[in-house]
C-alpha cells in the first residue's frame, strides 16, 4: 500500500567524505562594529597563508595578458612583437610577483610576533 501523505524533504548537506558542517550563523549581525570585525577577521584569513608561485603565476597571466590586450588593441603593435613583449613581461611578472608577495608575508608575520610578544609582557 503507498503511502497517502507527503515526506518532507531535508537538505543534504553533508560531503563524500562524510563530513557535515555546521551552518552557523545566519542572521545578521547585532551591531556595525561586530559587523566590521567579522569582516576584517575574513579578510585576514584570505591571505593568511604564505605565497605560492601557482598565485604568482596566476597574478602574473592576468598582468601580461591585460599588457598585451593594451598593446594590441590600445598601441596598434604587430601581434607577433606584441606577443613577445608579452612573453618577457610574463618572465617578469611572476617573479617579481612572488617576491613582492613574500616581503609582504613576511612584514605580516612580524607584526604578528610583535604583538604576541608585547602582548606576553
Amino acid at each position: 500500500m503507498a503511502r497517502t501523505t507527503k515526506r518532507r524533504r531535508r537538505k543534504h548537506r553533508g560531503t563524500q567524505g562524510g563530513s557535515v558542517e555546521s551552518r552557523g550563523r545566519t542572521s545578521r549581525p547585532r551591531s556595525r562594529q561586530e559587523a566590521r570585525s567579522r569582516a576584517r577577521k575574513q579578510l585576514g584569513q584570505k591571505r593568511e597563508g604564505p605565497p605560492t608561485w601557482r598565485s604568482a603565476v596566476n597574478r602574473g597571466l592576468l598582468g601580461a595578458g591585460i599588457f598585451l590586450v593594451l598593446l594590441i588593441v590600445l598601441f596598434h603593435q604587430a601581434v607577433a612583437s606584441s606577443v613577445a613583449l608579452g612573453a618577457l613581461m610574463l618572465a617578469i611578472y611572476i617573479p617579481l610577483g612572488y617576491y613582492m608577495e613574500r616581503f609582504f608575508y613576511n612584514r605580516r608575520q612580524a607584526a604578528k610576533r610583535r604583538e604576541r610578544a608585547a602582548k606576553d609582557e
